[in-house]
Order: structure tokens, then sequence, then C-alpha cells
């Protein structure tokens, strides 16, 4: 078990697959010149559904040497895509169309989910690649997908303010920073909203960083993100992978 007596910082990087290495490539290596920093990589098997991690041996091998520097993969969907059957109310079209478009497991009955939950940890198993956790993308979970990952060898899934132990989904508190970068505004916003939410939560025992590939398209919130990563190591705050932190939480009863 990770002992941590001092406050910590999570370093998430959300949609990692083939085609948006070449978004996060000099982010990671700025992260990586500031010396030992673990990150938690979310990796999706199948981006969209045009490239699949089996057709990509480099990446493949960038992976596996990030394990072997102290990151953790973590399972993030499989496709990345609602390719479920329309909307059918004014809530889940909301939910679907307008918050995002990217539920994949937003609507997915039991048997659905655990099918794309097991091609996605037999991926993983296939390349020697351990996975403690799974992560829903835009972290949307039908009642089905809360079930399947009940039967399924995993220690935790997340949410935007929690880490959740299964299988009885025990919430543990962590508060995360995350952008919307797809506009100027939404940047500004963004900033605005993220400053005030780590003021708050100075005291807090865990930060996360949660960031997507759009992020690193725009100089602002590409050097945001870097700037509040040192800011928080500067504060003192120990860098940990979503798992080795967990593993530094007591237990407690489950409220589910």
């Amino acid at each position: 078990m990770v002992k941590s007596a001092t406050p910590s910082v999570l370093l998430v990087l959300h949609d990692v697959a083939p085609q948006t290495w070449i978004d996060y490539q000099p982010f990671v290596e700025a992260v990586d010149a500031l010396g030992n920093v673990p990150m938690t990589w979310l990796v999706v098997p199948d981006f969209h559904r045009h490239n699949s991690l089996d057709d990509h041996p480099g990446f493949r091998r960038l992976l596996s040497t990030r394990l072997e520097r102290g990151d953790e993969l973590v399972l993030h969907g499989y496709c990345h895509c609602d390719d479920s059957p329309p909307p059918r109310t004014p809530h889940e079209w909301f939910m679907r169309r307008l918050y995002t478009r990217e539920g994949e497991f937003y609507r997915l009955s039991e048997n659905a989910a655990l099918a794309r939950l097991h091609a996605g940890l037999e991926l993983f198993q296939r390349y020697h690649w351990p996975v403690q956790g799974f992560v829903a993308p835009a972290w949307l979970m039908s009642p089905g997908t809360r079930q399947a990952l009940r039967q399924l060898p995993l220690r935790y899934t997340s949410g935007p303010q929690h880490l959740y132990r299964l299988p009885d989904f025990s919430p543990v508190a962590a508060p995360g920073l995350v952008w919307s970068a797809r506009s100027a505004w939404r940047r500004q916003l963004s900033r605005l909203v993220s400053s005030q939410r780590e003021r708050l939560w100075r005291q807090a025992p865990v930060i996360r960083l949660g960031l997507h590939p759009l992020d690193m398209h725009h100089s602002d919130s590409r050097q945001y993100w870097l700037d509040t990563l040192e800011h928080l190591l500067t504060q003192g705050r120990t860098p940990l992978t979503k798992a080795d932190w967990l593993d530094t939480q007591p237990r407690t009863r489950s409220a589910s």
C-alpha cells in the first residue's frame, strides 16, 4: 500500500489513443522534465471505431513504457462514441447531444455493457497491461453498466468529483478540475471556475487534474494545466496515480 502523509495531486489524461498522442506528446514531455510525476492514462481501445490499438504496435510500446515508469493505465470505455439508438426524451437529448455526444455507456444494457467491458479487459490482458480502474466516457453510466461493473475484477470507477470502490460503489471524495476548451469564451470561463475551485480546495487531501486532447490544442489551456501542476507540486502535494492514491484512503461503509 502506498502511504501519503501529505496532500496529493492526480494528473489524469483522458481519451488516450493513437490519434490523440500527437496532442499530448509535448505536454507529457514537459511533465517528464519536472521529475518523477506519475500520470494516469485513460486508454480507449478503439477510439471512434477507426483506430484500434491492435493496429498500432508503436503506440502500444509507448504505453508499456509508461507503465514501467510508474504510470497507470485505465480502461476508458471501448470506442468512446455513443452508438445507441437516438434519444427519445428531452432529458436524454440534452445528455446525449448537448452535454456530450460521447456518452458510450449512458444507455447500455447490462449485457451490452458487459460485452464492451470484457472486450476492453481482454485487450489489456493481451498486452500484459495491469488494469484496476474503469472510467466511462463523460463519466456517464447506465444502471446496466453499474450492474456489469459489480461483476468484474476491477477496483474502482470514477465520477467528476469522486472515485468509487467496486463492487459496492462506495464513494471516496476526489475533487477534480476540468476545462471546456471548445471556444475562447469557454476557456476563459473554465480558467475562472478552475481557479476558484483550486482556492476552495486548498486544504483538500487530493485534487484531480482532468486533461483532454482538446485542451492541448490551445496554448492558454495547455499552459494552465502545466502551471497548475507545478503550483500544486510546489505547495508540497505528492503526485500519485489514481490507484496508488486510493490505496492511501481508509475504507468506509458503502452508501449504495
